[in-house]
């Protein structure tokens, strides 16, 4: 569901990840809200940040030990914190790394932790732990305060609610048995089913900025691991499900919300002929559509050829999407105008994960 960037960077024993930067300077002008945008640079790995203009700012330098790839990072909705999953020979791990400080720390060290979603208020994360032993759902404080969250073990997507402390979780029963997504309140109190499918795996809910629908895509139950699946959208409380578009499914990118609540950015597959790029998730050819979820109205935002286009994000303002494209072998950050599809290029060398940060 993730793909993996491979890297061979300095042997460093697995509990002693580290980033070795000066902190940030502090801005003397107070501000309710600064944004940020940041980017993972491969070679050499650091997380940069960007400019308004996407110059290089700031750079946090990254070593990730060896037998360990990254899988993604994923930016808190407010403050300074971003979280890294690593996949690594015992199984996967969440880090946090201090964008204003650059100190890296490691969320759970008894066992794997595999990242499901941030809290509302930035300051904690969803993790399912231990997967071999005693899988189970956690809530773990940057502070370092763990909570168990006592939900289905097989769930594999969790989704807070903007508007108060509920959440969507999902899970699945074992193949040929579809999925269900359930509302749990902040203490993992199950209130109710909110939409269940035999045939598909429900993947990626996504709460609108109001709160009033949840956005996810479908995945044929099936043992094709990367496939055409769709984009559908509800209301919160599960009523009015309806299609809006064909979707890439398998490779694990989510629908992404514009901030105004109109839009949704979504990657769509280009060659679902293709035999091989069922199986194989670089024969990936995709970009990036939009679609408006009041008119039904659908746009492709972004025209490459013979590309891997991965996981649109919206700049804080809605004027600019994000995203990572593979092309010609190599992997960059674009930034697209989300009015004329307009691209330009970030870095000139190799990055991945564009990052949103709202602090």
């Amino acid at each position: 569901m993730r793909r993996a960037l491979r890297f061979a960077f300095c042997v460093l024993p697995f509990f002693f990840l580290l980033s070795c930067t000066s902190p940030k300077p502090l801005s003397l002008s107070p501000s309710p809200f600064v944004p940020g945008f940041y980017v993972f640079r491969i070679a050499p790995p650091a997380l940069v940040e960007l400019s308004s203009d996407y110059k290089s700012i700031y750079k946090i330098p990254i070593s990730i030990p060896a037998g360990c790839s990254l899988d993604n990072i994923y930016p808190s909705p407010r403050g300074a914190y971003l979280a890294m999953e690593l996949g690594c020979a015992f199984g996967q791990t969440v880090v946090w790394i201090n964008t204003d400080t650059g100190k890296v720390k490691q969320a759970v060290t008894d066992s794997d932790s595999h990242f499901l979603a941030w809290t509302n208020d930035g300051q904690a994360v969803y993790l399912e732990v231990d997967s071999i032993g005693n899988p189970h759902v956690v809530r773990v404080n940057v502070n370092g305060r763990q909570d168990s969250v006592p939900i289905e073990v097989r769930t594999y997507d969790l989704a807070p609610s903007p508007g108060d402390s509920n959440f969507t979780f999902t899970f699945s029963r074992g193949l040929g048995f579809g999925s269900e997504m359930w509302l749990a309140d902040s203490n993992g109190n199950a209130a109710k089913q909110l939409f269940a499918d035999k045939n598909n795996i429900i993947s990626f809910a996504r709460w609108s900025p109001d709160g009033r629908q949840i956005a996810f895509i479908k995945i044929p139950d099936s043992t094709t691991p990367f496939t055409v699946g769709e984009l559908w959208i509800m209301n919160s409380d599960g009523t009015n499900a309806r299609k809006l578009a064909h979707a890439d499914a398998g490779h694990g990118f989510p629908p992404a919300w514009s901030p105004g609540g109109i839009r949704i950015a979504f990657v769509a597959r280009e060659n679902p002929q293709d035999a091989n790029a069922d199986q194989n998730a670089n024969a990936l050819v995709s970009n990036i559509y939009v679609v408006n979820i009041k008119s039904g109205k659908l746009i492709q935002l972004t025209r490459f050829d013979n590309a891997r286009v991965e996981a649109p994000s919206w700049s804080p303002d809605g004027k600019e999407i994000a995203f990572t494209a593979v092309l010609n072998d190599k992997m960059n950050v674009y930034l697209a105008d989300a009015a004329s599809g307009a691209t330009q290029l970030t870095l000139t060398e190799s990055a991945c994960c564009p990052a949103w940060m709202r602090k």
